[in-house]
């Protein structure tokens, strides 16, 4: 049994992470080209803040139901189906005549992506051994920063030569070409059936939702992801407005943050297996109350040197504790239901995107244009995810992975 986890689950990983860099290729591209297409549309900034948010809103939406459907219909056809949708519409992002057709297009498109996380995650529970779980999902979830780090790279240079409609007609023409490789590459694509003589056995999606487990973790990547979306929405702005610095004059630190967090989300797995092994909870939630520490030190900080160490350090700790909780989940739920049950604590995270960007930007207008206030409340978030990370039960934790080592045997 266990050489059937040779060469196969190395090929979908490599597959899955290069699916998840066009993913946020695509996905990166509508904010390069906003301003162009606000020109074209002659939209104010209020309009072009909706054309930027509508994604968010329907890929947030679709984080539950995208791991209902990994579930019922199969990590693989869902994976599919979502990567084909979502290049469709990445190609129709390009054709857009109107304020309200991108708009439009954009929810499609969020749907179709809000669908592939979960499907993804599922993906690499079935195909890589228990020993090897924690590893591969920590490692998977570094394609998230490497897909930032790469898209300005790519769409910034195609807008300015060929115009935004050319960059979004050819993300999308790449994304259909590798649902064929994905397709070609990886069938039958239809769901694994159970061995004949076993009774068929319906899923408890109820159990998901019921779970306290589900929902500690889902606490924690919501105060964690609050750090990264608040800080990847506003940064920019601060350190224009409040260092009055030319962003352009320190590009190269731009990605440094995003660089720190995937190198923690590649080196969790092999902390966790290899030192925390029966006592994960305590790597995510010391890498928790260091993102406290760090955060802590960010909002006490006068000199933007300053600032940058401390940003780095804290999307250092926040990927660890990020990572280490998809990491641990994965040994933690049963393959039957993983699907739904990773979508709700995915959900945590996304449901920060919404969240984060409107609460900081309150509490710099409420605080006549001061920062002070958002980080402080970065660093209440923080210290949030610390505290419910230490309600993580051992003996539950424990109880589940041994119904999922059972299950797999």
């Amino acid at each position: 049994m266990e050489k059937s986890y040779q060469k196969k689950p190395k090929l979908v990983f490599g597959l899955l992470y290069f699916a998840f860099i066009i993913c946020f290729i695509d996905r990166s591209a509508i904010n390069i080209a906003l301003s162009y297409i606000g020109n074209d549309f002659h939209l104010d900034a209020t309009q072009l803040g909706v054309v930027s948010s509508a994604f968010f809103f329907s890929y947030a939406l679709m984080q539950i139901p995208g791991g209902w459907l990994a579930d019922k219909f199969g990590s693989k056809l869902t994976v599919l189906v979502a990567i084909l949708m979502w290049s469709i519409f990445t190609v129709l992002t390009g054709f857009a005549w109107s304020l309200a057709s991108l708009l439009v297009i954009r929810i499609l498109f969020g749907i179709g992506e809000g669908a592939f996380p979960s499907a993804s995650l599922k993906e690499i529970a079935e195909e890589f051994s228990f020993t090897q779980r924690s590893e591969a999902t920590s490692a998977i979830i570094s394609s998230n920063y490497a897909g930032s780090a790469i898209a300005p790279l790519i769409i910034a240079p195609v807008i300015a030569a060929l115009g935004w409609r050319v960059a979004f007609h050819l993300m999308g023409i790449i994304g259909l070409i590798f649902v064929l490789i994905y397709y070609f590459t990886l069938r039958p694509i239809k769901q694994r059936q159970s061995n004949a003589n076993e009774p068929k056995k319906k899923i408890n999606w109820k159990r998901s939702l019921t779970n306290p487990v589900v929902w500690q973790f889902f606490l924690v990547v919501f105060g964690l992801s609050v750090i990264t979306k608040g800080l990847d929405s506003w940064m920019p702005t601060y350190l224009l407005r409040a260092r009055h610095i030319n962003l352009a004059g320190i590009a190269w630190l731009v990605p440094l943050p995003s660089i720190s967090a995937g190198v923690a989300a590649i080196l969790c797995g092999y902390l966790m297996v290899r030192f925390f092994k029966d006592k994960e909870k305590w790597l995510i939630a010391v890498s928790c109350l260091l993102a406290t520490v760090f955060m802590f030190g960010m909002y006490k900080s006068t000199s933007l040197n300053n600032v940058i160490i401390f940003e780095v350090l804290t999307y250092f700790f926040k990927g660890l504790a990020f990572s280490g909780c998809f990491a641990l989940f994965a040994q933690l739920v049963t393959g039957k239901t993983y699907g739904s049950a990773v979508g709700i604590v995915n959900f945590g995270g996304q449901l920060a995107g919404f969240v984060a960007p409107i609460i900081i930007g309150a509490l710099i207008e409420h605080f006549d244009n001061s920062y002070s206030a958002a980080f402080l409340f970065l660093v209440i978030c923080a210290a949030f995810s610390f505290v419910v990370s230490l309600t993580f039960n051992a003996k539950e934790l424990r109880d589940n992975q041994q119904q999922v080592i059972d299950e797999n045997n």
